[in-house]
């Protein structure tokens, strides 16, 4: 359990970052990082970013209480794979022209990466404490 708890922990620091520079900072992170085109409202972004933010509040919740709910990280490690296939995609063929790869699979590898440590930390999990008993 220590194991999953510690990934989920940095699971959730690793989206309170990135939610927090979506809030703060989103015409440098779409424009200047990401090389996306201009837009004129960022309000969007801003929103992902408290949602992303909020998220890795629950990530800890489930953290604090995982001899109980365990399980419950199976949620997150889908949003990591969902998040991990929407990027790469994105890398592979929605760039606009001239805008750099690099950040996109960056974000596609990191959430892949994490997506596998939650899966490991949910099969060490379930050896230690199954559902079924």
């Amino acid at each position: 359990m220590t194991f999953l708890q510690r990934v989920l922990k940095g699971q959730a620091a690793l989206w309170v970052a990135f939610g927090a520079l979506l809030v703060l900072v989103p015409r440098w992170l779409l424009h200047d990082v990401f090389g996306q085109p201009p837009m004129r409202e960022h309000a969007w972004l801003r929103a992902t970013g408290v949602m992303a933010i909020v998220l890795a509040m629950v990530m800890v919740l489930v953290a604090q209480k995982i001899g109980d709910v365990w399980w419950w990280a199976w949620a997150f490690a889908l949003l990591e794979a969902g998040t991990a296939t929407v990027f790469a995609l994105n890398a592979a063929f929605g760039l606009p022209q001239g805008a750099p790869g690099w950040p996109w699979w960056t974000l596609a590898i990191v959430n892949g990466g994490v997506g596998a440590l939650v899966l490991l930390g949910i099969s060490r999990a379930g050896r230690e404490k199954p559902i079924v008993p």
